[in-house]
């Protein structure tokens, strides 16, 4: 068996206002620790031998980790499209709302679809290409959704869709 896999599917272009200012923010950040972490560094390599320094060896490591992340945002976010209007029929489910679920067992679930570089499970925030996600879209309040998870097929029943303002 070979050890071929095949390529991701490229992830939606979607994002929301807040959290378009989140990666700016964190891209900004970034290029300050990167003069930080560049100076010490430079300092860490002039003690002398590199190949036992501690800190030079953590700190380049540092800095590889850090210029990664930077080349991944300046190539995201200039093809990232921001949505900062709701849609016109908010009775519907679409990217950026707020959805409360009801399971079987009448446990509500509450969370809002956003895009990939913005997903936060403990807050609440899931991804548009989430096959939760997927089920929902364009789904109102009263439907019930079929979800297909690792655990089998569930089924939920949609009891609010909100917007946030």
């Amino acid at each position: 068996m070979g050890r071929y896999r095949p390529p991701q599917p490229k992830p939606s272009l979607y994002i929301t206002a807040q959290g378009f200012e989140r990666l700016q923010t964190e891209l900004d950040e970034l290029w300050k620790r990167r003069h930080h972490v560049t100076a010490a560094l430079s300092a860490a390599a002039a003690e002398g031998d590199r190949s036992e320094n501690a800190e030079y060896i953590y700190r380049k490591k540092e800095l590889r980790e850090i210029d990664r992340r930077i080349r991944y945002l300046q190539k995201r976010l200039p093809d990232i499209k921001v949505v900062r209007e709701p849609p016109t029929d908010r009775s519907r489910i679409f990217f950026g709302a707020w959805v409360t679920l009801e399971d079987d067992d009448g446990n509500e679930t509450r969370f809002r679809i956003v895009g990939p570089d913005e997903i936060d499970p403990k807050s609440g925030l899931i991804s548009i290409d989430s096959p939760m996600a997927k089920a929902l879209l364009k789904k109102a309040v009263d439907d019930d959704v079929e979800v297909h998870t690792p655990k089998g097929v569930m089924i939920y029943y949609i009891s609010a869709v909100e917007y946030p303002a």
